[in-house]
């Protein structure tokens, strides 16, 4: 039995359709999207699936104390802006993709009836045409395409590692005002009843009353300080919640960090290493190579574009037509000079932006690192005498106990090693914030010598 051929044509039909892309809706969220339990082995597998050279392997535990490496991955993975970064990224690798395709060829077909004379059949006409011309720049549209797709994942490698650094900063800070807050609590607590003290001897006639005035507005001041310093912490907390993409009132614990008093490498060391490792710069290679492939197509562009079609026809008569076609733009006026000029202006502009971030990232490494040696010279200024100032005043103390001391001048021996203590905090604050900020502009952890 002979079987008809006639499903064939309907399978193909339906084999092409199943190639297709379909449309779905997908509205916009209300609300802002939030982990749903359990949140850490959601952000560790988030964690693994994002690897970078410069992320250490680490556990996720919100319960545990963070560490450095838990901050900055953690900023890496969940961080929403970068979340939306890496969707974005997402269209470059699409225009890279689709730079890669063949053009498809045109089809068209026509019918024309004879409303009058001898002719009985219907004119038909069909052609099939090509579009040369997106043939000859398909290598240069893709190397375009490929170069832009690369500019924007270093771009995007680029703020997750400032992102990264963001994150360790606010993590830094957070660390040094905890250990800011109980010398300025006992600060204002000292204070506080040395005022209560001196108006008491005021009352008495022991003192003035410009004395005892004078250790209200010490008071004062003791307790501004506190209150700045605790504000200051609560904004650092919700920071780094919001680059860690948590809820602001989530509680997170940090881990100690030793002080790192090692010297920075020498400012050509850190330049020769900026260059190779920071990934805005290679974006900004990227981005050239691009516009270099943009303005070799408009050259090419000046010479006539080709379009071949094959056309065939049925006239009314009965006769079969077959023949090419070939058309193409005449260079007489335009020449494509306007595309020409446009791109190597924009060639010239890319390369003194280069020019321009070389500059600017030398200046900045210049300036961190001489912020860190001056903070590095000053703690070591201040811990030179630290442990005897601490010895003063324990001593003071204990002859105050006795009887052997006044207890103003204990006090005033106490205060000073709690305002040292207070410059030692925040000096190693400064230090860890310029040592991150040195890192940022690297591009890369710094190869320090002790």
């Amino acid at each position: 039995m002979i079987r008809s051929a006639r499903p064939l044509p309907a399978l193909a039909l339906a084999l092409l359709l199943a190639a297709c892309a379909s449309y779905a809706p997908q509205p916009l969220a209300r609300d802002p999207a939030l982990l749903a339990p359990p949140v850490a082995s959601i952000l560790q597998a988030r964690a693994d699936a994002i690897p970078r050279p410069w992320l250490a392997p680490v556990r996720i535990d919100l319960q545990a104390p963070l560490d450095d490496a838990a901050v900055a991955t953690l900023a890496v993975v969940n961080g929403p802006d970068l979340v939306a970064l890496r969707t974005r990224a997402g269209i470059a690798e699409a225009q890279a993709f689709a730079a890669g395709l063949l053009p498809d060829p045109t089809f068209s077909l026509g019918a024309d009836k004879v409303l009058r004379g001898p002719d009985t059949l219907l004119n038909l006409s069909a052609a099939l045409g090509f579009d040369l011309n997106a043939l000859r720049t398909r290598a240069l549209t893709r190397a375009q395409a490929n170069a832009q797709a690369r500019s924007v994942r270093l771009d995007l490698a680029w703020a997750e590692w400032q992102a990264a650094g963001q994150a360790r900063l606010q993590a830094a800070r957070i660390r040094a005002y905890e250990r800011q807050l109980p010398p300025l609590r006992d600060s204002a607590r000292s204070a506080a009843q040395l005022a209560e003290a001196s108006q008491r001897a005021a009352a008495r006639g022991d003192i003035t009353a410009e004395a005892a005035q004078a250790q209200r507005l010490a008071v004062l001041d003791a307790q501004t300080r506190l209150r700045t310093l605790e504000q200051d912490l609560l904004t650092a907390r919700q920071t780094l919640n919001r680059l860690l993409g948590l809820p602001p009132q989530t509680p997170l614990a940090l881990a100690d960090t030793p002080m790192n008093a090692a010297q920075p490498a020498p400012l050509e060391a850190l330049f020769t290493q900026a260059i190779a490792q920071r990934s805005d710069l290679a974006a900004l290679r990227a981005g050239y190579d691009a516009q270099e492939a943009a303005l070799h197509k408009a050259i090419l562009q000046q010479f006539p574009s080709l379009n071949l079609s094959l056309t065939g026809n049925r006239d009314s008569a009965g006769n079969l037509l077959l023949g090419p076609a070939i058309d193409f733009t005449l260079p007489l006026w335009n020449r494509s000079r306007g595309n020409i000029a446009v791109e190597t202006a924009t060639r010239a502009s890319l390369r003194a932006e280069y020019a321009a971030r070389l500059f600017q990232t030398r200046a900045d490494l210049a300036s961190a690192r001489e912020a860190l040696l001056l903070a590095l010279r000053q703690r070591a200024a201040a811990q030179a005498d630290a442990p005897a100032l601490r010895m003063q005043a324990e001593a003071a103390q204990a002859a105050a106990h006795r009887g052997d001391l006044a207890q103003a001048a204990a006090d005033a021996l106490a205060q000073a090693w709690r305002d040292r203590a207070l410059l030692l905090a925040q000096l190693e604050q400064t230090i860890a914030e310029q040592r991150i900020a040195l890192e940022l502009l690297i591009g890369a952890p710094t190869e320090e010598t002790p």
